[in-house]
C-alpha cells in the first residue's frame, strides 16, 4: 500500500483465509461452555448465483469428493436458492461431526476458489441449537476472513437477539477471529443450515 492510498483511506483487501474455518471445533466447546449452545450438524456456503457448464462441473465434483466419505449418509451436499436471489450449497453431518462439517464447508469453498469462483464466495455458515431451541449460526465472512454470530428471534420476522450476539462475540474472541465493525454482522434470513 502506498502513500497515496492512505492519504485517500484506501485498504487492502484481507485475503481469505480458508483455514480459520478449522478453529469452529474449538470454538464450539467454548460456545457451548459460555452459552450452552451445540452443533446441528448444518452448515452451507453462500455465493452469488451462477449459472453454466463450469459451475455444474464444480458442483460434481464437490459432489463427488464428498460421496467418497464413506461415514456420511444422505446426499452430501445440496443445493439450495434462498429468497434473495443467493446459491447455497448445504451439508448436513450428526451434530457430533462438526470436524467433518468443517471439512466439508472447507472443500466447497476451496473447490469453489481453484474453479474460479472465488470472487461470487459470500460467507459459510454452521448451525448451532441450546435446549430450549434457540438457533445461532457462525458465519464466516470469505472476503474478510472473519466469523460473526447470527441469531434471529424464534417467531419474530426478521428480527435478531443481539444481545446474545454480543455475548458470543465476547466469549469467542479467543477461538475465532471476530469481525469487529458491527456494520458487517449481515442478517442472514431464511439461510439454510440454519
Amino acid at each position: 500500500m502506498g502513500l497515496l492510498d492512505i492519504l485517500l483511506g484506501r485498504t487492502k483487501p484481507v485475503a481469505p483465509d480458508l483455514d480459520q474455518l478449522f478453529g469452529l471445533p474449538s470454538a464450539a466447546v467454548t460456545l457451548e461452555a459460555a452459552a450452552g449452545f451445540r452443533p446441528t450438524g448444518s452448515g452451507a456456503v453462500c455465493f452469488a448465483t451462477v449459472e453454466g457448464g463450469a459451475f455444474e462441473q464444480t458442483h460434481r465434483e464437490v459432489q463427488a469428493l464428498l460421496d467418497a466419505d464413506a461415514e456420511r449418509e444422505g446426499p452430501p451436499v445440496r443445493l439450495s436458492r434462498d429468497g434473495y436471489g443467493y446459491s447455497w450449497l448445504v451439508s448436513e453431518r450428526t451434530p457430533d461431526q462438526l470436524p467433518e462439517l468443517v471439512n466439508d464447508l472447507h472443500a466447497v469453498n476451496s473447490a469453489m476458489e481453484v474453479n474460479g469462483f472465488g470472487p461470487q464466495l459470500l460467507c459459510s455458515l454452521a448451525g448451532f441449537e441450546n435446549l430450549e431451541g434457540r438457533r445461532l449460526a457462525l458465519v464466516y465472512l470469505y472476503k474478510r476472513g472473519t466469523f460473526y454470530p447470527f441469531a434471529p428471534l424464534p417467531g419474530a420476522q426478521q428480527r435478531r437477539d443481539n444481545p446474545l450476539e454480543l455475548r458470543v462475540k465476547a466469549a469467542l474472541g479467543d477461538d475465532l477471529r471476530i469481525e469487529q465493525d458491527l456494520n458487517r454482522w449481515f442478517p442472514l434470513w431464511g439461510a439454510p443450515g440454519l
